[in-house]
């Protein structure tokens, strides 16, 4: 019976472990350039544009980012695909895991920026979120995949240096509510305070009645996000599933 249970074991484990490269869509090899289009989206002036700038800044800082676009998944999870990526790429310097990757599926309008472990101070998880939803996604809305990828790759730069701020976009919701208002309503309440008191005073001593509803508010604060990131040389990066993922 052991016996059996053994053959039973060991066919499950090779039925599992066959079946797991068949449904995995295969890693394109680590390129040479730091920009890999399987899309053909880019135009060659736009990819040797994006490679220089992520050149001088690899020169500038050590950091490394690499931008990778494919057509689809083909049913696998752009976390999983993302992680299988930044493992088998190993962008960053080996012991300082300063890399990044910005994947882009195009035809499921989805992307994902991947953080390697040293860079994750730097670029946290809400931050490489609000750089998607504020600097790639609304220029991917409108065709404009160049722009979106250089927007984003701007952001991504300087977040890691600490010049990044995603309250940026807040800045334009609280536009609504001017400084002067919220000192109008601390004067009103306090104006109706000390008629309040008045009132009551003139209770006591004459009898009079008086009386004030006040009511109240809600304020709100928005945020800001930077730090220093480290540095890269290349080919031994480690990454953790730090990120963020969004669509267009």
């Amino acid at each position: 019976m052991a016996k059996k249970e053994k053959i039973v074991f060991f066919c499950l484990l090779i039925i599992l472990f066959s079946a797991i490269p068949a449904g995995a869509l295969e890693i394109p090899p680590r390129p040479d350039g730091r920009i890999t289009d399987r899309t053909g989206t880019l135009s060659p002036r736009e990819v040797a544009v994006l490679d220089q700038k992520l050149a001088a800044f690899e020169k500038e800082t050590t950091n490394q980012i690499a931008v990778l676009l494919i057509p689809s998944l083909e049913g696998e999870s752009l976390e999983d695909f993302s992680i299988r990526l930044a493992e088998k790429w190993k962008i960053g310097q080996k012991g300082r895991n300063n890399g990044a990757i910005l994947l882009i599926v195009k035809n499921e309008r989805k992307l994902r920026i991947e953080v390697g472990y040293g860079l994750e101070g730097a670029l946290p998880d809400a931050l490489a979120g609000s750089i998607i939803r504020n600097e790639i996604s609304p220029r991917f809305k409108e065709g404009r995949f160049f722009a979106g990828i250089e927007a984003g790759l701007t952001a991504i730069m300087a977040a890691t240096k600490g010049e990044y701020r995603a309250a940026k976009k807040n800045s334009q919701r609280s536009q609504g509510l001017p400084l002067w208002v919220p000192l109008l309503l601390i004067l009103v309440f306090g104006f109706f305070m000390v008629m309040s008191a008045m009132g009551r005073k003139r209770y006591y001593h004459s009898g009079g009645s008086g009386g004030w509803t006040t009511g109240g508010g809600y304020w709100g604060g928005g945020g800001s996000f930077g730090d220093s990131g480290g540095g890269f040389s290349g080919g031994g990066g480690d990454f953790g599933g730090g990120g963020a993922s969004g669509d267009w």
